[in-house]
């Protein structure tokens, strides 16, 4: 039998019925009252900066990114990140990360935000925000609102309402 590698490629228009029944599986319908959801809600992603995995023709995992602006300051807004679960643990999530970071980086981005978990962004470069400098639209847990600076000292000064760009 032939080793299939894993393979992250931008994602399109075409992968957005895999993605969403991938997020389906994952997350379940709960995942429309979320927060970061909203956000999202009728906005396409940055496909230049979101990336799909794939083994072989299956596609494993998915992230996207998409435009927000925090108080006056441009930034992405990083998810969801799904990845399916009998291909949970080897590394694809991290490799989608980090792959959508240097894109973003690469494309004169300078922040990332998520509403995530600490221990496992924070490998990532993610870190907490500060209490009350973001207001998120909804409720979000303060301690999973996270920030990644792509650029030195882009998160100083930054303040305010997180809103679609």
């Amino acid at each position: 039998m032939t080793d299939l590698s894993l393979v992250l490629v931008p994602q399109t228009p075409a992968d957005l019925a895999a993605i969403e029944k991938l997020d389906e599986r994952a997350f379940g319908p709960g995942r429309f009252a979320r927060s970061a959801y909203r956000l999202r809600e009728r906005v396409a992603p940055d496909y230049a900066l979101s990336f799909v995995a794939r083994v072989g023709t299956l596609l494993v995992g998915a992230n996207r990114m998409t435009r927000i602006r925090c108080g006056e300051t441009p930034a992405l807004l990083l998810g969801p990140l799904t990845v399916e679960p009998a291909f949970r643990s080897g590394g694809i999530g991290e490799a989608l990360v980090m792959k959508s970071l240097e894109a973003a980086k690469a494309n004169g981005h300078g922040l990332v935000l998520l509403v995530g978990d600490m221990p496992y962004y924070g490998r990532m470069g993610f870190k907490p925000v500060p209490p009350g400098r973001l207001i998120f639209p909804g409720p979000v847990d303060p301690e999973r609102l996270l920030y990644c600076e792509l650029t030195e000292d882009a998160f100083d000064g930054v303040r305010g309402k997180v809103l679609r760009a």
